[in-house]
């Protein structure tokens, strides 16, 4: 029986694979009889920051990445296929709807056992029955202790921050406009959903177009406006990737209007010309009645938030169903504790996964459960652990966080840059990153030939 602590993207990823392929697995989750200062529910799988899987297209190495977890038979992948929102380029889902399909399909599972109890100590692990660590950025305390145990170091951390989420029906549908950067837009198949503001052919995404003396204004209250914990900005650690907006503010005038709040690729029809800054909003459920405000993760109090976020045009009467709150990621120092098969150095039979690992985002928390299942598939069946190319966007991960300098370790996105560069790479930009997905997506059909990781078991549920 093998063991998964963790019931997040990583620990059902994990589970999916191995029981995909005849093995029984139990895996344990500690809610709702532990519940943390982030989920609101008791499903495998919770989005608790955005419901955003970010890129899709190959030319995005987070496309890439997705590309080959659905190679690979990847649960993760198909569910949030099956309840995508639009969000124009990217993949966002309905975080309701896709929690309730990773939990059904598990659930379901007759080879998987969930068990919902929290686990204080690491299990006895052997070969016939190994252990995956999928806990995630909000272990237990208890459970935090013993890995500090195992890893013999103080655990790491940085701080996390969520977006706010607004009722559409408070949104000033006067003063906003619908539009994709770049008229990129999400063709999807919604017929049948009762949702006045789901399909819209002028774009995914509801732009809030700020004059520059409203951005000014925004980025004065941010600034000068009371947080839930005080905390210094230059030694608090922050993942870079996931900024508090009152962070960035304090950086510059013009850091939010060259991030999160650019305005290029999109041009108000009202005035006909780009805003100074824009806020967008994004469908956060298939019903379109949530939005969630792109990038605007934040540790303002709560009042706050209201007071400052109402400042944006077409929000001024918005209705919050959710704020946006801070909260603490704990990581090991993957470097110096992990192989790049996801095995603890010296103990094959222990395996990490998810954000605990090292890794950041949905995606790559997902890629990271995935081998880590099928390495311990191996290791139960007695088979050579087989790693991934490094030319690939999995393989190029697993490099990272075995490999990169543990004095500064900190968790990453995956990005072209992890991967090995061409041998005789093209001037142009898109048609590089177009071959280097190529190659990846060749090397993995090469490494799953040769590795035998798909067997007959799962063949009917990768189809």
């Amino acid at each position: 029986m093998i063991k998964i602590i963790g019931g997040g993207l990583a620990g059902s990823e994990a589970a999916w694979q191995l029981a995909s392929r005849g093995l029984s697995v139990t895996l344990y989750e500690m809610r709702p009889v532990r519940s943390t200062k982030v989920h609101q529910t008791d499903r495998l799988g919770e989005l608790v920051c955005s419901n955003s899987f970010r890129g899709s297209k190959l030319e995005n190495a987070v496309g890439l990445l997705k590309e080959e977890m659905r190679q690979l038979g990847s649960l993760i992948i198909r569910i949030a296929n099956e309840t995508r929102v639009p969000a124009g380029g990217a993949l966002a889902v309905d975080r309701q709807r896709f929690a309730e399909g990773v939990t059904k399909a598990l659930e379901c599972h007759p080879l998987v056992t969930i068990r919902r109890e929290e686990i204080r100590d690491i299990p006895i692990r052997t070969s016939t029955s190994p252990v995956i660590i999928a806990t995630g950025p909000l272990s237990s305390d208890a459970f935090s202790s013993s890995i500090s145990k195992l890893v013999g170091q103080k655990q790491l951390y940085f701080y996390d921050a969520i977006s706010p989420i607004v009722l559409a029906d408070s949104i000033d549908f006067k003063k906003v406009f619908r539009a994709s950067r770049w008229n990129h837009q999400t063709s999807l198949d919604l017929s049948g959903i009762d949702a006045c503001h789901t399909q819209n052919k002028d774009g995914d995404y509801l732009n809030c177009p700020m004059n520059e003396e409203q951005y000014r204004e925004l980025c004065h209250e941010l600034v000068n406006s009371e947080l839930v914990e005080r905390h210094d900005f230059d030694q608090t650690q922050f993942f870079e990737g996931c900024l508090p907006i009152e962070v960035m503010a304090h950086r510059g005038l013009d850091t939010l209007r060259f991030g999160p709040m650019k305005p290029v690729g999109l041009l108000d029809p009202t005035t006909g010309k780009r805003p100074h800054a824009v806020v967008q909003l994004r469908q956060d459920n298939i019903a379109a009645d949530h939005y969630s405000l792109v990038g605007c993760q934040t540790q303002l109090k709560w009042g706050e938030q209201r007071r400052v976020f109402c400042l944006i045009p077409g929000l001024e009467q918005a209705e919050f169903v959710r704020y946006g709150m801070i909260h603490r990621n704990t990581y090991i120092n993957a470097p110096t504790i992990l192989s790049e098969t996801w095995q603890v150095r010296h103990q094959p039979a222990l395996f990490f996964a998810g954000q605990i690992s090292g890794v950041e985002g949905y995606v790559e928390s997902a890629a990271s459960g995935l081998m880590a299942g099928l390495n311990a598939f191996a290791i139960v069946k007695g088979r050579e652990i087989s790693v991934l190319p490094r030319t690939t966007a999995m393989g190029a991960l697993a490099y990272y966080v075995s490999n990169a300098n543990p004095i500064n370790y900190q968790p990453t996105n995956i990005a072209f840059g992890l991967l090995p560069p061409l041998d005789c790479p093209p001037r142009n930009k898109l048609a590089r990153k177009q071959q280097i997905a190529n190659r990846a997506l060749r090397d993995l059909a090469e490494w799953k030939l040769l590795s035998g990781c798909i067997d007959e078991k799962i063949s009917s549920v990768v189809s």
